[in-house]
């Protein structure tokens, strides 16, 4: 396919890209073009996504298969909570629209942030384990009601356009041999992974999924976690939550070490299943693709 990456140059946008290259011709659309001659095999245009005209006149120009929409502020924090809003959600609008008119199918990165646990002024326990698609979605924070409105954008422009947009909801995104979910800091204090519940997940089984959700037949709009096959503690789920906690969900049929969010869905939807484990690749030596 002709794919259109935004976001491409970002940390883990890259190994989308390096991911899509070769089985497809992949243009990238960022803020700024390579300072070098980037990936050899791929097209590069810059690009302000919050430019509603810019980014219509580029996708009519390139009339792509599909997009993958990766570009984002991706975390709370780092920027004034409306710049975030603003930037994340009108990038969204303006990207899937355009795709929408030239009939090109969207993947694009959402975020288990849009579930609200990890910015909640009090973590909640959430309504079950493993936590599924269906859980309720209940932010607080400027970022993950971005990815909800995202998410709604979707939605919307799926219905209009009669195209498919898969949302992706990963977890932490970790690189491999960096993997911050196996510091010191982290590994040693139970809160400080408590927010999402100890999860994350390896930046080529994100890569993977969005490969899977771009050539897999996806009707309307549909989500997807995008988890780790274990917690990041190594630890029993039932135990972390009721040494933090002091209780589980009611609804709860989690095993042994497992992640606290279901990919069933992916599974049964997309043939995919996280393959890499912190026990594997925290310490592997992988080169970062050069994008």
């Amino acid at each position: 396919m002709n794919v259109v990456v935004t976001g491409g140059r970002g940390s883990s946008g890259r190994w989308i890209v390096d991911r899509l290259v070769g089985p497809h011709d992949v243009t990238v659309l960022d803020r700024r073009l390579p300072d070098d001659e980037g990936h050899p095999a791929v097209e590069y245009q810059a690009l302000d996504l919050t430019d509603a005209g810019g980014v219509f006149d580029t996708l009519t120009a390139i009339d792509p298969d599909a997009v993958v929409h990766w570009a984002a502020i991706p975390v709370a924090g780092n920027h004034p909570g409306v710049d975030l809003f603003q930037n994340n959600t009108l990038a969204a609008h303006n990207v899937l629209s355009a795709a929408g008119r030239v009939g090109a199918d969207v993947v694009q990165g959402s975020s288990d942030g849009a579930y609200g646990f990890f910015f909640a002024e009090e973590t909640p326990v959430p309504d079950e384990l493993p936590i599924t698609e269906k859980h309720a979605r209940r932010p607080e924070d400027d970022y993950g009601l971005s990815k909800v409105v995202t998410e709604e954008i979707g939605k919307t422009i799926a219905r209009r356009d009669g195209i498919s947009v898969a949302s992706i909801r990963p977890s932490w995104i970790q690189i491999p041999g960096e993997y911050p979910c196996r510091s010191e800091d982290y590994v040693d204090d139970l809160a400080a992974g408590a927010g999402n519940y100890w999860s994350y997940v390896d930046v080529r089984d994100v890569a993977d999924l969005v490969e899977a959700a771009l050539t897999a037949d996806v009707a309307g709009h549909e989500t997807f976690n995008c988890v780790g096959p274990d917690n990041a503690l190594g630890r029993p789920l039932v135990e972390l939550m009721r040494d933090h906690y002091g209780r589980v969900p009611d609804d709860c049929t989690v095993e042994g070490d497992a992640a606290a969010y279901s990919t069933a869905k992916a599974t049964e939807r997309l043939g995919w299943e996280p393959t890499r484990s912190w026990r594997e690749a925290a310490d592997v030596d992988v080169d970062v693709p050069t994008v």
